[in-house]
């Protein structure tokens, strides 16, 4: 089930440090804390691979309203999507470790936002994903531009580099499952 109190705990939290001036820019890395809790955990003890990727979700929500994106979306009726996703896993996270997301904008171009998130423990990563991301309107994902323009950051420049612009280019030429 998906974490929704975790989740409005993460959003009212991140308002409040919002409204104490802990504020992030759009290109500052963010970093939440949460616990491992018995409900991330597989049948091994340690969280489930599954709830990683949903527990990013916190990391990203965190980030869109305490760099003011969240007002943006909220004023402009946008949305968000993830369109892709690759992710690692270096290290368990036990029941009840504390753990630190971290998130950051590492690429945009066109109409996609590249988000690179982390999770740590006692100072080690655990796991690293990159998400391919974009801002909706009326359900179709609109260009980087419009967001940046938005966000007051319209000369910022930050192209797809390194393993991003490789997984990009690695990723046009995956197939796409043939229907039936």
């Amino acid at each position: 089930m998906y974490p929704f109190y975790r989740y409005t705990k993460s959003i009212v939290k991140a308002i409040i440090a919002n409204k104490r001036g802990n504020t992030l820019a759009f290109e500052d890395t963010g970093e939440i804390q949460i616990r491992c809790s018995l409900t991330d955990i597989d049948n091994f003890l340690e969280m489930n691979n599954g709830r990683v990727l949903t527990l990013y979700d916190l990391g990203r929500t965190d980030f869109a309203v305490r760099s003011g994106l969240g007002n943006k979306l909220l004023k402009n009726r946008w949305g968000l999507v993830v369109a892709g996703s690759t992710i690692q896993y270096r290290k368990r996270i036990r029941a009840f470790d504390i753990v630190t997301i971290k998130t950051k904008i590492v690429a945009f171009e066109g109409r996609w936002i590249y988000i690179e998130q982390s999770m740590w423990v006692k100072g080690t990563p655990c796991s690293s994903a990159l998400l391919r991301t974009g801002v909706t309107r009326g359900g179709k994902v609109i260009d980087t531009q419009e967001v940046l323009d938005a966000m007051g950051k319209s000369d910022w420049k930050l192209p797809p580099a390194g393993y991003i612009a490789e997984w990009i280019e690695s990723d046009a030429d995956r197939p796409w499952p043939p229907r039936g």
